[in-house]
Parts: structure tokens; C-alpha cells; sequence
């Protein structure tokens, strides 16, 4: 897996057609170390599966709100797209963690289900610098 490619759990994808979360649920992005890299076939992932850099600086526990489900996914044309305006960004800070390898887009409202993840190439210093992850202009992913 190289760095900036995106990974739907395949939980995730058999949740979502199956309409298992409310529009209202909100989304987040968390950043993750390497302690357990995620996998597409994880059984039941969530955010607790996975370890969360620390906790200091510009790094809040659970990470950034990518906005509601209801936001986040359209459909044209039999393709789903799931996307959101925000890219996340964590501004350097001192006290930052220095080990960042994943971001893990999670259902926050729904038990912290794991969507997908992101592979940030790490380990990325957020102490060193700011680290912003930037969705691609098409959509963070979609489904055919």
C-alpha cells in the first residue's frame, strides 16, 4: 500500500448499502500510529481496534468532523460518492505526536465504526510539521 491510497473497510461498504447508518450520524477523520495497521478485511472494526496518536498539541482525541453522513454521501446515476469539504489539518505543535502512519474515517455517532483509512506514508512527525490530508477533488471514494 503506498502513500495516499484509500482502503474501504469491507464492513463498511456491506453497512452502508445496506442503510445501516442515519443521515445525522457524524463522520470523523482520527489519526492513528502504528501499534495495529488497519486491514480492508478487519472484522467489526472500529476506532477502538486501532491506536490513536497521542493526545496533546493540535491533536484532540477522536480526531476532526468531516461533517454528517446526510453530507457526506451523494448519488448520481447509481454511483455512490463519499466526500466531505473538510480536509482535515492539525497544525504543527511541540507536543504533537511524532509517529502518525493512518487516518481512519470512522462513524463517531454509530459505536466509532471504522469507514476506511488512509495511508499517511508515516511515520509522519506532527511535531515537525503541520499534517493535512487533502481528499481527492472527485470524492474520498466511491460505489458502484
Amino acid at each position: 500500500m503506498a502513500r495516499g491510497d484509500l482502503t474501504v473497510f469491507n464492513e463498511a461498504k456491506a453497512y452502508m448499502i445496506d442503510g445501516g447508518w442515519a443521515a445525522a450520524d457524524v463522520i470523523k477523520c482520527a489519526i492513528l500510529d502504528n501499534t495495529k495497521a488497519p486491514l480492508a478485511n478487519d472484522v467489526a472494526p472500529d476506532l477502538s481496534d486501532y491506536t490513536e496518536v497521542g493526545i496533546g498539541g493540535t491533536y484532540v482525541a477522536g480526531g476532526i468532523s468531516l461533517g454528517t453522513l446526510g453530507n457526506c454521501v451523494t448519488e448520481t446515476g447509481g454511483v455512490m460518492t463519499f466526500d466531505s469539504d473538510t480536509n482535515p489539518t492539525w497544525a504543527q505543535h511541540v507536543n504533537n505526536d511524532v509517529d502518525a502512519f493512518w487516518g481512519l474515517i470512522y462513524n463517531d455517532t454509530s459505536g466509532d465504526q471504522a469507514i476506511a483509512f488512509i495511508n499517511l506514508g508515516g511515520p509522519v512527525d506532527m511535531s515537525a510539521g503541520a499534517l493535512t490530508i487533502t481528499w481527492n477533488a472527485l470524492g474520498i471514494f466511491t460505489i458502484t
